[in-house]
């Protein structure tokens, strides 16, 4: 058995942390329409901690767009790490209640925004569409040219709103097992992603999820969730967030410990980035993350 991390995290443009993994590839091919389509401003939503938001604020300021951020719920007096560099970046920060975001998709909400800050290119939250997901397919192109892919490889990954992953199993076309870590609790990812896998024809099936290891949902912790994180920093030299990827390796490492795996079989992890999210984590509990 071989173990390999995909380091994701390293993919940014000049040491921008905030914009980084697969935030740069769900991006990519939606800022070059944007330009090609003459847009002057992004706009999009998210939660107050959102690596999305952080990565679409410094996207807006490395390539010359203005940027919106609808955040869900209500504004904060002091800033979090997250919100301060959306602000720093020059992003537009504004404020809705739980009741009116459950709206955001709505042709009439939408309409209301495009009458307040005039034209803009929406990007969904968390960035999914079908130009993100051809941004994350370039992720399993570098795999190919990097490592043999086949029945007895398994590529795993953290998953948000199941975008990243739903890229990576349309590019790999059953080459290769996908397994997600959902970060929040809930069986609700199988749905969302079966419908972004909707292809005419076809049925992919070489995937699945793990829901055990999500240790609460976003805003939690649990002291073995962070004690493996130390322990993996300390013997990787690789960071992990709380959020997302330190549930991944929790979970990878506890399959194989469980002989999840078969013997012969090559493991990918992908470190999606999200390093920005220990901040924001420090700062809700102090002293109880150090890397």
């Amino acid at each position: 058995m071989q173990l390999f991390i995909k380091r994701d995290d390293l993919l940014h443009p000049e040491g921008d942390e905030y914009f980084c993994g697969n935030k740069w590839r769900k991006l990519k091919y939606n800022l070059i329409k944007a330009r090609a389509e003459g847009h002057q401003q992004l706009l999009t939503f998210g939660g107050a901690f959102s690596n999305h938001i952080a990565a679409v604020a410094s996207a807006g300021q490395l390539f010359g767009f203005k940027t919106i951020g609808i955040i869900r719920g209500e504004a904060q007096v002091s800033l979090n790490p997250t919100l301060q560099h959306a602000e720093a970046m020059g992003m537009r920060l504004v404020y809705w209640d739980r009741a009116r975001y459950r709206e955001k998709e709505n042709p009439a909400a939408i309409a209301a925004l495009k009458k307040s800050f005039g034209s803009f290119y929406l990007l969904p939250e968390g960035g999914t569409n079908a130009l993100a997901l051809q941004g994350v397919g370039e992720l399993v192109s570098e795999l190919r040219a990097q490592i043999k892919l086949d029945h007895q490889t398994y590529l795993t990954l953290s998953c948000g709103t199941g975008g990243t992953m739903a890229g990576v199993i349309l590019a790999l076309q059953g080459q290769a097992n996908v397994i997600g870590f959902p970060a929040l609790k809930g069986d609700f990812l199988q749905t969302e992603i079966e419908n972004l896998l909707l292809q005419p024809g076809k049925k992919l099936t070489s995937w699945s999820l793990q829901t055990t290891y999500h240790f609460g949902g976003y805003a939690k912790h649990q002291a073995e969730l962070l004690s493996f994180m130390h322990l993996f920093k300390a013997n990787n030299d690789i960071k992990l967030d709380p959020i997302y990827t330190g549930k991944l390796g929790f979970g990878v490492h506890d399959l194989i410990q469980k002989g999840y795996f078969l013997t012969g079989s090559t493991i990918i992890m992908i470190h999606t980035g999200g390093l920005q999210g220990i901040k924001g984590f420090q700062q809700r509990f102090p002293g109880f993350l150090d890397l």
